[in-house]
């Protein structure tokens, strides 16, 4: 049977991602190194994981309101009035969803029509065009520099602007790059958001993974908090990416659009994780867990990003979420081969940075989130590689 044709378009034109494969082939190899995948080596803190099994306990198993629970609800609302001064009701303006990732496909299906645009600065997490293109919506990327700290600036959005235009989709800190925006660039891009009349979607899942620097939300810009949806959620800062947990917030008729969505898709994100959030956003303990967290991932950043610069990989200093993107065009390899030949010759996994989109080639994303000690021996591994590479190169050149 020619199962193609039942095949929906929105579907025939969303690739397949580009971190898979190499997860796939790392899987059945031994001996691997893995820089690739974007997730925690920590355990959720102990605080957490009591709650969560509490709730187990005490038979709290049933379905949560569309929602979500209304005391996690309101320590989110707290939590982003204490931290940023921006407020919601946690009644009308929080949604608790399953991840950002659910959280950001309603955003898109909820508000973009069928051939609306959506501006995304590159490179950029994986998943934000397709999620722009299974709404039916059309993304479009407009790149980010080194020479910038991959900082978008207001005039290349404003660039991008047509009368098709609907919304632009940041994420900052940056997967892959580990850039923060500055508040200057930020107000470059409320700015443009509202002279065009623009929904903003930030999302904002790696906020407390930030290193010398001021995370800026971006809803608590001036006039920003009336057009902006903000993404958040657990995974990332409090080492929670199996419990599946996510929110967002805005003004009551946005929220009340996707929660719409939201009832028909999904019904609650998971009960027992919404438990185990409330304790995430409200004990002291937790919250000491996630500092110490952070702090490793600041030990770590600082040892890779010397290690890839003394390789010979110019490593601009990411300032948040725990991503290095070194520059491999000194190899004179593309980022498809250095990624495949360091996988197969050094059992080292990065991902080849074109995954994030066009303006990530001639770059690696090099997560720093393992062990200290298997950062160290990468390095090593790949010195050994860059240096073959070279002295390849050198041969060629010679003949």
């Amino acid at each position: 049977m020619e199962y193609e044709r039942f095949l929906a378009n929105r579907i025939r034109k969303v690739p397949p991602s580009g971190i898979r494969r190499f997860f796939d082939i790392l899987n059945d190899m031994p001996d691997v190194i893995s820089l690739g995948i974007g997730e925690p080596d920590f355990v959720t803190p102990r605080p957490i994981i009591e709650a969560g099994i509490a709730a187990l306990q005490a038979g709290k198993t049933a379905y949560t309101g569309n929602s979500g629970l209304p005391e996690l609800r309101r320590a989110i609302a707290e939590m982003l009035a204490t931290r940023y001064g921006v407020h919601y009701d946690p009644d009308t303006e929080v949604l608790v969803t399953v991840g950002v990732s659910e959280a950001l496909f309603l955003a898109a299906a909820s508000f973009v029509e069928s051939g609306e645009e959506v501006i995304i600065p590159e490179p950029c997490f994986v998943s934000y065009g397709p999620n722009v293109a299974m709404a039916e919506g059309v993304p479009v990327y407009v790149p980010t520099y080194v020479e910038h700290d991959f900082q978008v600036t207001g005039e290349t959005i404003e660039q991008a602007v047509t009368p098709r235009t609907k919304a632009i989709l940041i994420g900052y800190p940056n997967n892959p790059t580990g850039a923060v925006m500055t508040r200057e660039r930020l107000l470059e891009i409320a700015d443009v958001a509202q002279r065009h009349d623009l929904l903003v979607f930030s999302d904002e899942i790696y906020d407390r993974l930030v290193y010398g620097v001021e995370h800026i939300c971006f809803a608590a810009l001036p006039g920003m908090r009336e057009r902006t949806i903000h993404l958040g959620g657990f995974s990332k800062d409090y080492a929670m990416t199996g419990w599946r947990l996510g929110y967002a917030c805005g003004p009551a008729p946005l929220i009340a659009a996707m929660r719409k969505m939201h009832q028909y898709l999904i019904m609650s994100a998971p009960t027992i994780a919404q438990y185990a959030a409330i304790t995430a956003l409200t004990s002291p303990d937790a919250e000491a867990e996630v500092e110490r967290m952070r702090q490793s991932y600041d030990r770590r950043r600082r040892l890779i990003v010397d290690g890839l610069n003394a390789i010979g990989l110019p490593t601009f200093e990411p300032r948040g979420a725990f991503y290095a993107f070194p520059d491999i065009r000194p190899t004179g390899l593309d980022s498809e081969t250095f990624s495949m030949r360091l996988l197969q010759e050094e059992h080292v996994a990065v991902i080849p940075g074109n995954a994030f989109g066009a303006s990530g080639e001639g770059f690696v994303r090099c997560a720093y989130a393992t062990a200290y000690e298997q950062i160290e021996e990468a390095l090593n591994r790949m010195d050994r590689f860059v240096a073959r590479v070279k002295r390849e190169q050198r041969v060629r050149v010679a003949k």
